[in-house]
């Protein structure tokens, strides 16, 4: 079984510029989702949205090309693909010559398909989407929309998961609503390493504190899990908590190494959030 030890994050890789399927690193989601009390199928929808700013490939002349990459990793895969080797294996592409833009899109499709399904039939492609310069103009920034919980002045006190802080109002009458935080941080599983991160979470249902929410954010701080797993903590704990009704968690991380990663979870049918970064993305 892969696990993230064994891949090469916080490790001295060598620079491969040439097409390398073999680089991609799949890591299994059944383990951390056992930590919170996910066993057999999983309770909620939703995808993992990667974002890549740097992909380059040679045309059949030789000449570089260059494209912004749109990637969507189906949250019922078996396994997420582990971000440093899907850094090295969009490198692989950097001297590598390619009909076109669509060869190179399905290239990605069929390889991150095979990935996230690793050691299984691939039950549900990835979808892969490549901008072209042309396009570049009209990708907007824009930031999560809500009512933002930042505004609390609140005491923190605690930097790790801490769901004893979440509550809701079950006596009274329910709500929807919106709330965003900029607040959340979490840290690499493997190095360490600062994942910064914003936060949308939208629900019907008891109305939840906003003072304990926001605390319960925070107490990510000093937590070291990768973006997917941390998402799904949040949900399981808001839905365990607070109970409500309908519940959708979207956070848009901060790129690492040229990528970026905004996983959403939610537990009814609905359109997929808006693949539109954020200011600080």
């Amino acid at each position: 079984m892969n696990l993230p030890e064994h891949s090469l994050l916080g490790k001295a890789s060598a620079y491969i510029d040439q097409y390398d399927a073999s680089l991609l690193f799949p890591l299994p989601r059944e383990a951390k989702r056992r930590e919170i009390g996910i066993t057999g199928s999983i309770p909620f929808l939703g995808a993992d949205m990667w974002t890549a700013f740097e992909l380059s490939w040679l045309n059949a002349r030789g000449k570089p090309q260059v494209a912004l990459a749109h990637i969507t990793v189906p949250c019922e895969s078996t396994h997420i693909v582990e971000s440093k080797s899907f850094k090295l294996y969009l490198n692989s592409f950097n001297n590598t010559r390619f009909e076109s833009a669509d060869a190179v899109r399905e290239r990605m499709r069929n390889d991150i398909s095979a990935a996230i399904w690793h050691g299984g039939p691939v039950q549900a492609t990835a979808g892969v989407r490549l901008l072209l310069p042309e396009l570049f103009d009209c990708e907007p920034v824009r930031e999560l929309t809500g009512l933002s919980i930042d505004r609390l002045d609140v005491e923190c006190s605690l930097y790790q998961p801490a769901p004893e802080l979440l509550g809701a109002a079950f006596n009274e009458q329910p709500v929807t609503e919106t709330l965003t935080s900029d607040l959340l941080k979490s840290n690499c599983l493997v190095t360490g390493q600062p994942d910064w991160g914003s936060v949308q979470i939208t629900y019907s249902g008891p109305q939840i504190d906003q003072a304990g929410l926001l605390r319960y954010i925070v107490s990510f701080r000093n937590h070291n899990e990768f973006h997917e797993q941390c998402v799904e903590r949040i949900y399981m704990d808001i839905m365990a908590r607070c109970k409500p009704t309908k519940l959708m968690v979207y956070a848009r991380y901060t790129r690492r190494g040229g990528l970026d990663i905004n996983p959403w979870r939610s537990s009814h049918p609905q359109l997929p959030p808006a693949n539109v970064r954020t200011a600080r993305q």
